[in-house]
């Protein structure tokens, strides 16, 4: 059994706690416009598949591969026009900017499954889920904040334009809106018909942009509630990480989450052979076509030991 740790308290920084209104506001009109999804009339096989491989581009590239494994953690290194591209891509799963997401990431590491933790479950598994981005947490409320967490993007203009005047989520609006016209056009030359092709526009804006961005969301955030909570682990580490098979399905591998605590820098989180880990052969992949290098891999030795719930 995973040894329960005592109930924490809200981070003293989000207390009393007060709503993030920008933020809770945009998530709940997501989570509205959801609903969308459940009116057959607005469903298509090809706004499914274009969601499934959205999914797979902004999620697995974006945020796997990009947010994560190299902007955070710098586990292998890429060419810096395409290190922006990918940046973008992470951009359109509306999950906050590159700078603020890799300083609220290392602020985890740094306090994991401690009371300053940004997003602990142990505090409970709502808050671990989403709770924690409805409210304010004074440390990462504004550039001048969670600059010391993430120093090294925000000397890139590129990621520092991203945080003025919420430019980054101007960028999810024009990739949600290049998404719909792509549905429109590819159902004007498919069926020549004005209003069927508002039919797909509409589709694909359902199922490629809400309902996709929403299951991205979910199973992303999964990684800090589900993953410090259920699951087994490798290694012995100060925090409650856990390994979750599902979760690491959804996500490309980012629940193995334990292993990835265990050695952070590591781009490869899968560290035994049935522990699959799409987003590190994707890395792999762009190293033989020489677009990474200096991929860093796991340095530690696997335990023999298990623990399992």
């Amino acid at each position: 059994m995973l040894q329960k740790l005592k109930q924490l308290e809200h981070p003293v920084e989000t207390q009393p706690l007060t709503v993030y209104w920008p933020y809770a506001l945009s998530l709940l009109a997501v989570h509205i416009l959801g609903v969308l999804a459940f009116f057959p009339s607005l469903f298509s096989w090809s706004g499914l598949c274009v969601g499934i491989a959205a999914h797979i581009l902004f999620d697995g590239l974006g945020v796997s591969i990009g947010y994560h494994r190299l902007l955070t953690h710098r586990g292998f290194e890429c060419p810096k026009w395409l290190e922006h591209c990918i940046a973008i891509c992470g951009i359109c799963t509306l999950q906050d900017s590159p700078a603020r997401w890799v300083a609220i990431h290392r602020m985890h590491h740094q306090h994991s499954d401690h009371q300053p933790d940004p997003h602990s479950p142990w505090v409970n598994f709502l808050w671990g889920h989403v709770g924690w981005l409805l409210f304010i947490d004074r440390r990462h409320d504004g550039v001048v904040h969670f600059e010391r967490y993430a120093r090294d993007l925000l000397r890139d203009p590129f990621y520092f334009r991203l945080e003025r005047k919420l430019m980054w989520f101007w960028v999810y609006v024009i990739h949600a809106a290049i998404i719909v016209s792509i549905g429109y056009f590819y159902g004007l030359a498919t069926m020549a018909n004005h209003t069927q092709a508002l039919w797909l526009a509409a589709s694909w804006f359902t199922w490629a942009v809400i309902a996709r961005t929403i299951f991205t969301l979910h199973v992303t955030w999964a990684v800090n509630s589900v993953c410090h909570t259920w699951g087994y682990r490798n290694y012995e580490t100060r925090d409650e990480s856990t390994n979750s098979w599902w979760v690491a399905l959804f996500t490309f591998g980012e629940g193995w989450h334990n292993n990835h605590h265990a050695d952070q820098r590591s781009a490869q989180h899968g560290h035994r052979w049935f522990e699959l880990d799409p987003s590190w052969w994707a890395i792999n992949l762009m190293a033989k076509m020489g677009l990474a290098w200096n991929l860093i891999s796991p340095r530690q030795a696997l335990h023999t030991h298990v623990e399992h719930d």
